[in-house]
């Protein structure tokens, strides 16, 4: 997720698309752009799975995309052939893989990271439990099968990534881990536990298999220019009982402003949907 940080940095230095999640602040409106160290191939496969290709970013043995978003060799691999679920004008779109085995029950685990990062952990996981999802999620000590961990990066191009993940592999496992930018431009130096946990509840969001709910056009949350990526030939499901107008306060919203942003009605619909 990306956060806008000429929007936050006003208030202590504020989800958003520098993810996955998943997370990450617009710090003016400069175009992002495209990293030279991705081949050309790499950036055709990530073209053709839907996602966005500015300012792709190589992360170890994955690539960032869309703020805060890690696709893996296996990800880039796959034909992209399912449906999605549409919300409103701005629609909420899954990937082609899910978690499968449900009911089933996802453990979560910190480490390396301050006591703040692990209680919006667990409040982010509560969240999720409170919906009575065939889904759930409980923190553990150590080993999580989702495991949050800290990486340390500034501003670039404009944004800054608070947080980033994966989604589902083909196997139905979710994606195994959430990094958390512990740079103080992301979330200051005493970093707002609700804000934490919306992020948070976003990188969950992505590792379940869902994308940003501005997918067609991330300049309703992040500003800047309109960049409609596409449907990449995999279709829309509508959820019954959406509006028609854009959906603002969607959890799954590429970048944030620093706000607590939690569930929306929307959101639940979508949720209960696939879970």
């Amino acid at each position: 997720m990306k956060n806008n940080l000429l929007l936050t940095i006003g208030l202590s230095v504020t989800i958003a698309s520098f993810v996955i999640s998943s997370c990450s602040k617009n710090n003016n409106n400069q175009p992002v752009q495209k990293s030279d160290a991705v081949s050309a191939d790499v950036l055709k496969n990530i073209a053709s799975l839907g996602f966005s290709t500015d300012d792709v970013k190589k992360r170890g043995d994955a690539y960032l995309v869309e703020g805060d978003i890690l696709l893996t060799a296996a990800n880039l691999s796959e034909a992209s052939t399912s449906p999605n679920l549409r919300i409103a004008e701005t629609e909420q779109y899954r990937t082609t893989n899910l978690v499968k085995n449900l009911p089933r029950t996802v453990t979560v685990s910190v480490s390396n990271l301050p006591t703040v990062y692990a209680t919006a952990t667990a409040n982010a996981v509560a969240r999720y439990n409170a919906l009575n999802l065939t889904l759930k999620f409980q923190v553990v000590s150590s080993g999580g099968q989702i495991q949050v961990i800290g990486f340390n990066e500034g501003p670039s191009g404009g944004y800054i990534t608070l947080g980033s993940s994966g989604f589902p592999t083909s196997a139905g496992d979710p994606y195994s881990q959430i990094q958390m930018n512990t740079n103080e431009q992301a979330y200051g130096t005493n970093p707002d536990v609700n804000y934490l946990t919306s992020v948070l509840q976003h990188e969950m969001g992505h590792c379940i298999g869902f994308r940003h709910t501005d997918y067609m056009n991330r300049a309703f949350s992040c500003g800047g220019r309109h960049v409609n990526e596409g449907s990449a030939g995999i279709g829309a499901i509508n959820i019954p009982g959406t509006p028609t107008k854009a959906d603002a306060g969607s959890w799954m919203l590429a970048c944030s402003t620093g706000s607590d942003r939690t569930f929306n009605t929307n959101d639940k619909i979508a949720l209960d949907y696939l879970y």
